[in-house]
């Protein structure tokens, strides 16, 4: 190697010495002497050519590169270099020309060097020679190796993948120089992992078998090599590449236990979950497609299993009711499968994807059961039947206990229908087809203890109940006529066509029979095909005899019976002009018809709201009367006391509160009524005179003596009461300008009050007037 890149160094300094380079015609290169018209010169050639340099020498520095040379020659001519790396990396014997670099150079960093060659004077440095630009290029050797873009890598392929399948593509980048031969060519190895992968001279991977199985090994790690030509490699030379298989459906779900017993109560709804069944996929959650069947057993019909797609879990529900009584265990063979494995990827499927399941159901005590979903009868309308027709429940359970039926009220509202302890149905009262010609009835079936008490369980079934049709309805006019004809009709004018409907069922043969009485100036001809048309039979009519004719018409069905009912036509004869038009026609009122239930009701409420009046009235009548007399109807017996002897009245003064009447008087509130005084009063204490003569005439007799006392106590004592009473004048209320009129807390001689005004109430009040006045001339003395 040494021997070969001195023989470079031998041949780039011949050919320099043999080659002259052009020198430079750009004139600004030219120092200012050489510009001189005086003093220009011939123009001179450099003798070099252009320079090479191996990198990475081994000899010792500095290297010799080449020569420069020019034809000037002068004792003081001088070489100089000059650019980026002149006179730091390369430097120039001055003397000789000699081109020497002092550094190891490295291609990969810099490849080649631009400098500039210059003759100057020794003792001036003027230019002797034009400058002449020159290139060093650094020749390449093989020193660098592949060095990969990341030292790890990622990669994944599907698992089972078929031999030859891309895995992923590797890049390792030599620096060298790709010019020269082999130079930066990469060879690839994998050093680990060549069992199942491969790799070319281009960096692809792919594999070398086809039963990668991810259940078995799900990532692989490789390291790959990258040498040059050469085989140079380093450290920097190899990567890893982690690859990781990408799962596929290619295993069958196996059941993580051979058999699986469930225990549910009968009553369990039809739907819903009674148990799970587990399996193992090794597959993702993504590729498990299990689908539960079952394959051996009579009970495919009562049985599902659905999918759980989240959990990969087999749900059992139960497709109909289940039964105690009846089965109470199930047994049968369950299947687990995937429909979307790919059986090439698979072997056969295991044996493990079938289990036993056994259903273990245990006792509810459950509601009666009817023997039919819903029951259908019929009934002929206006009859009643002792029974229409049966339903019939059961208990399931094994007790048997007794069953009792019952109809729910909200279902027959007309309370029509009846249901006996045996599930018999009647009708009460007569049906009409025409109001209801269906009646659909909720029938409860109540489980019923030892005692005939219900035990809560209950269930219920709908009776429908079909009136059929009887021929009990008279036809009628289709509809509302208003006839009219004019007072000059002539003989044979048509005046209505009639026709008739019946309320029951109408046959599709249905006729109707019209006729109608003789003795009128209207003929009715009957058309058979249920009309009739009316018309004038003698002509002419007399308004102000008869304005308006009622025709009774009678009509017959032909069912079985014969029904016949007679309609009234109300016929009203009109004003018409010469063109037959009415020009006037008395109007008919209105018929109602009320039937007697409704007159009944009608009835039933104005007695009800004649005695409420009534009552009103005389509550009103007592209040009125109480508050006449001033206290309520028990104070009532207090006024009234028995004179058993002379004068005994007013010594009664316990049933009074004369403190009341006196503060309501001066205008405050009634006090609370104090208990019975026993304190005698002042008139108790007065005692009468003996009486043993006759007293003289003009003095005072017994009587004058006694009112003379009374006056006092009645002056003098303000608890006293006045000796008549049953007059007691109470308060008469603010609005009443007398205020009150009672004297129990007055006296004739210093009273403040002034009943002047008594005057001016006319000769009623004259007494009180004389009594109470003010005028001292009108005072009555005793």
């Amino acid at each position: 190697m040494y021997l070969s890149l001195m023989l470079l160094v031998a041949v780039d300094t011949g050919l320099g010495l043999l080659t002259a380079a052009a020198t430079s015609t750009n004139p600004a290169q030219l120092d200012t002497v050489s510009m001189l018209p005086t003093h220009r010169r011939q123009k001179r050639d450099w003798i070099w050519n252009q320079m090479h340099i191996v990198e990475e020498k081994n000899t010792s520095l500095p290297h010799y590169v080449g020569k420069i040379k020019s034809s000037v020659s002068r004792k003081n001519a001088k070489y100089v270099l000059k650019g980026e790396s002149a006179n730091t990396i390369f430097q120039v014997n001055e003397d000789n020309g000699d081109v020497y670099a002092f550094e190891r150079l490295d291609r990969e960093k810099v490849p080649e060097y631009q400098l500039t060659a210059l003759v100057v004077d020794r003792n001036t440095n003027r230019n002797l020679e034009s400058p002449s630009s020159f290139t060093i290029k650094v020749h390449d050797v093989n020193d660098n190796w592949p060095v990969f873009t990341h030292r790890f890598y990622n990669a994944s392929v599907l698992e089972m993948s078929a031999v030859g399948t891309t895995v992923t593509r590797l890049t390792a980048v030599d620096a060298d120089d790709p010019t020269v031969a082999d130079h930066a060519s990469v060879m690839y190895q994998i050093l680990e992992g060549d069992k199942y992968f491969a790799i070319d001279n281009s960096g692809l991977i792919y594999t070398k078998t086809n039963n990668l199985d991810r259940e078995a090994q799900a990532k692989y790690e490789i390291v790959v090599e990258a040498r040059d030509a050469e085989g140079l490699r380093g450290e920097s030379g190899t990567a890893t590449v982690l690859v990781s298989l990408k799962d596929i459906n290619d295993n069958f779900p196996i059941f993580s236990q051979t058999t699986y017993i469930f225990t549910v109560p009968e009553d369990l709804r039809v739907g819903s979950p009674l148990g799970s069944l587990f399996v193992e996929d090794p597959d993702e959650p993504q590729n498990r497609m299990t689908k539960y069947s079952i394959v051996q057993g009579e009970y495919r019909d009562t049985f599902t299993i659905e999918t759980d797609p989240n959990r990969n879990e087999g749900i059992i529900k139960p497709m109909k009711p289940l039964d105690y009584e009846r089965i109470p265990q199930y047994s049968f063979t369950i299947e687990a499968t995937d429909p979307t494995i790919n059986l090439r990827y698979s072997g056969s499927a295991s044996a493990k994807n079938k289990a036993r399941v056994t259903i273990n159901v245990t006792d509810v005590d459950e509601p009666p059961v009817f023997q039919k979903p819903f029951y259908h009868f019929q009934l002929r309308e206006n009859q009643k039947k002792p029974r229409i027709g049966s339903v019939l429940a059961v208990d399931p359970d094994a007790a048997r206990r007794k069953i009792g039926y019952y109809i729910r009220r909200n279902s027959d509202k007309g309370h029509f229908f009846q249901v006996t302890n045996r599930g018999d149905i009647y009708n009460e009262k007569e049906l009409d087809r025409e109001i209801h010609p269906w009646y659909n009835l909720t029938v409860e079936a109540k489980e019923l203890d030892s005692r005939e008490i219900p035990t809560g369980k209950e269930s219920i079934v709908q009776v429908h109940i079909e009136v059929l049709d009887e021929n009990d309805n008279a036809p009628e006019f289709a509809q509302p006529y208003n006839p009219k004809v004019c007072e000059n009709a002539a003989q044979g004018k048509l005046v209505v066509q009639i026709s008739a409907i019946d309320k029951d069922i109408t046959p599709r043969n249905v006729k109707f029979k019209f006729s109608m009485r003789k003795d009128s100036n209207f003929t009715l001809i009957d058309n058979y095909d249920n009309t009739a048309n009316i018309t004038v039979k003698y002509g002419g009519f007399d308004r102000e005899h008869t304005k308006v004719h009622y025709l009774p018409v009678i009509i017959s069905d032909n069912g079985n019976p014969s029904l016949t009912g007679t309609n009234t036509l109300a016929v009203t004869v009109c004003k018409c002009n010469e063109r037959g038009e009415f020009t006037f026609c008395e109007e008919l009122a209105a018929q109602v018809g009320v039937s007697v239930q409704a007159l009944v009701a009608i009835f039933l409420c104005i007695l009800t709201i004649a005695v409420i009046t009534l009552l009103i009235f005389l509550r009103r009548r007592l209040r009125k009367q109480a508050r006449a007399h001033g206290k309520s109807v028990p104070e009532i017996h207090e006024q009234l006391v028995t004179y058993d002897e002379e004068g005994g009245g007013e010594m009664d003064t316990t049933s009074y509160d004369v403190s009341v009447l006196n503060s309501v008087r001066h205008g405050g509130a009634k006090p609370q009524r104090p208990g019975r005084d026993l304190r005698p009063s002042l008139y108790a204490q007065v005692q009468k005179p003996l009486r043993h003569t006759l007293p003289k005439h003009g003095e005072p007799g017994d009587m004058a003596t006694v009112i003379e006392v009374k006056k006092d106590e009645a002056d003098h004592d303000g608890s006293g009461l006045p000796f008549d009473t049953l007059h007691i004048f109470d308060y008469e209320g603010s609005e009443s300008i007398a205020e009150s009129l009672s004297s129990l807390g007055t006296d004739s001689s210093d009273s403040d009050i002034d009943y002047d005004f008594l005057n001016d109430w006319g000769p009623r009040f004259k007494m009180l007037a004389e009594l109470y006045g003010r005028d001292p001339h009108d005072e009555l003395l005793y």
